[in-house]
C-alpha cells in the first residue's frame, strides 16, 4: 500500500510541476495575441509566424496541462451523483471510469497519434502557412504528452482509489484525498 501511495504523490507531482510550468503559457498567449491586434488594427501589419505561435501556444498549454487539471479535479463532470457520494462511492466510479474509459481512451490516441508525429519530425514539419512558423512537429509531439500525462493521472486515480477501497487513504497527504478540492472552493 505504501508503494500505491507513493506512485500517487510521484505521478501527482510530476503533473503538478509540468501544469504549474505550462500554465504561464496562458500569459504568453494573451499578450501575444494582444501583439498581433495592435500590430493589425493600428499599424496594418501582419505577421503570420506571430499569429502562428499564440495558435501553438495555446495548443500547447491545453493538452500539457490536461493531467494537472486531471488531477485537481477539474475537469467536467455531472456532479448530481458524484459530488454527494461518499469517498467510497467516488473511488468506485473513478476506478471503473478509469479502468473502461480513460486508459483505453488514452491508448486510442497514443496509437493512431504516434504514427503522425514520427512522420512529422521525419520531416521536420512547419507551418502550412507561408511565412508561418516552423517546428509544427514540436506542437504535435503535445498529441503524445497529453496522452501520456493523462494517462499517468489516470493510473494515479486507479492507485488513489484501490488506496480508498482498502481503507488505506491516510497514507496519502490531505491535497491528494478525496474531498481536498472541495474544501479548497469552501474556503
Amino acid at each position: 500500500m505504501l508503494g500505491l501511495a507513493w506512485l500517487v504523490r510521484a505521478i501527482s507531482g510530476i503533473n503538478r510541476v509540468v501544469g504549474e510550468i505550462l500554465c504561464w503559457l496562458a500569459l504568453g498567449c494573451v499578450l501575444l495575441c494582444f501583439t498581433v491586434v495592435v500590430q493589425r488594427y493600428f499599424f496594418h501589419v501582419s505577421i503570420l509566424w506571430m499569429q502562428d505561435l499564440y495558435v501553438w501556444m495555446s495548443g500547447a498549454m491545453f493538452t500539457g496541462v490536461a493531467g494537472f487539471a486531471l488531477m485537481r479535479d477539474d475537469h467536467v463532470r455531472v456532479d448530481i451523483f458524484y459530488r454527494p457520494a461518499s469517498a467510497r462511492k467516488k473511488a468506485m466510479a473513478d476506478l471503473f471510469g478509469v479502468i473502461f474509459f480513460l486508459l483505453p481512451f488514452m491508448f486510442v490516441v497514443l496509437h493512431y497519434s504516434w504514427t503522425a508525429v514520427v512522420r512529422s519530425w521525419s520531416y521536420y514539419e512547419g507551418s502550412a502557412n507561408i511565412g508561418g512558423m516552423p517546428g509544427l512537429f514540436v506542437l504535435k509531439s503535445f498529441i503524445i504528452v497529453f496522452a501520456v500525462l493523462v494517462g499517468l493521472q489516470g493510473i494515479a486515480m486507479a492507485a488513489r482509489a484501490a488506496l480508498v477501497l482498502a481503507g488505506h487513504e491516510n497514507l496519502l497527504p490531505e491535497k491528494l484525498r478525496y474531498g481536498a478540492n472541495e474544501v479548497e472552493e469552501a474556503v
